[in-house]
């Protein structure tokens, strides 16, 4: 008397097979060190990214307080010299944004330049 284990085995197609690995990657624990390529390429990333954001954020609030003073000045007849003040300030920091972004993308370039030029020798070999 054979005994027949009846098991069902599924399997799934490849499109659930990747989105099976794709979930179990972001829970382990990478298995090897980060590839010289793309650790080259976060450096380069984070010498721009600050002063983007800090140029960005300014230009966006300067602007915003030059509309405020056109306002000013379009709107009410009282409020011209403050409304003029007040569109100057904005356009001093509209002006002011690019040197921003300039200054501390220069900051970080010197910061970051011997790292990223260790790993450029090292992958140009």
């Amino acid at each position: 008397m054979d005994e027949k284990k009846e098991t069902f085995h599924y399997t799934y197609s490849a499109a659930q097979q990747e989105e099976i690995r794709s979930i179990r990657e972001k829970y382990t624990p990478p298995a090897q060190e980060e590839d010289k390529m793309e650790r080259l390429r976060r450096l380069d990333q984070s010498v721009t990214r600050p002063g983007m954001i800090t140029a960005l954020t300014v230009g966006i609030i300067s602007t915003l307080v030059m509309g405020a003073g056109m306002s000013c000045i379009m709107v009410w007849e009282n409020l011209l010299i403050p409304g003029v003040i007040i569109g100057v300030v904005g356009m001093i920091g509209v002006i002011a944004a690019y040197p921003i972004y300039s200054r501390i993308t220069k900051k970080q370039r010197d910061k970051l330049a011997p790292e990223i030029i260790h790993l450029s020798d090292e992958l140009m070999k």
